[in-house]
């Protein structure tokens, strides 16, 4: 997607969700299930870019507004990431020894491994129950998710690739980090003024090297597969 067209995708996304809110002034149903699988680990491409001042500024004040919340699930700043592709569902415990098949996904990965990649300009986008901090990558990073994810599709991976991803375009079109999930259908007035404050905030650029790793939903907890690569 061109970087004009991703900022046009990230404004009527907000535009959206405004008026999603609009028409609902509470949070709605609390939900019963988490997200994702909270202590199962996937396999995931992407960065851990350094935590910029205006970022950290960013989830500590999201942490204070939502400290005594106990449906508000905030990113914490050591797991602050850019997912680059997810490629699995949370399928795997801790210990859990990864199918022989991981040597073909890391093989494919051998072409982008310790590459960096860089996403611009920095801005908070809302969904009616979600923030996300999300930019525009430098061209580069968007041929390269690609032709990764072009190359796990022709792969042993491709069924995991297609559960991940579900109903949701391939590759995912956004770039971003999200940095705060809520427990119910929508989030409360304090939060979607929060959003209202910030949403015309730059909060800079990120760059990171891209690695592979077995990490949970929000990579809090992160294992590079360095060692298959060796």
């Amino acid at each position: 997607m061109p970087s004009t067209s991703l900022q046009n995708s990230y404004r009527s996304t907000n535009e959206n969700t405004l008026a999603t809110w609009a028409k609902n002034a509470g949070i709605g149903a609390i939900r019963e299930e988490n997200d994702y699988d909270p202590v199962k680990l996937a396999l995931a491409a992407g960065i851990k870019p350094t935590v910029s001042r205006s970022v950290s500024r960013l989830i500590y004040e999201l942490k204070e507004i939502t400290k005594d919340d106990p449906l508000a699930d905030t990113l914490p700043a050591h797991g602050f990431h850019f997912t680059f592709l997810p490629l699995t569902l949370p399928l795997y415990q801790l210990n859990e020894q990864l199918p022989t098949k991981v040597e073909q996904l890391t093989t494919i990965w051998g072409e982008f491994q310790a590459k960096e990649i860089t996403v611009r300009h920095l801005q908070l986008v809302a969904l009616p129950r979600q923030l996300l901090l999300a930019g525009i990558p430098e061209q580069p990073a968007v041929a390269m998710r690609q032709s990764f994810c072009e190359r796990v599709l022709d792969s042993q991976w491709k069924n995991e690739l297609l559960m991940r991803h579900d109903n949701i375009p391939l590759p995912a079109p956004f770039w971003h980090s999200t940095v705060l999930r809520y427990g119910a259908s929508f989030l409360p007035e304090s939060l979607r003024q929060f959003f209202l404050e910030r949403q015309a905030i730059n909060f800079g650029d990120v760059a990171g090297e891209l690695i592979l790793a077995r990490c949970n939903y929000n990579w809090t907890t992160c294992y590079p597969l360095e060692s298959y690569l060796r």
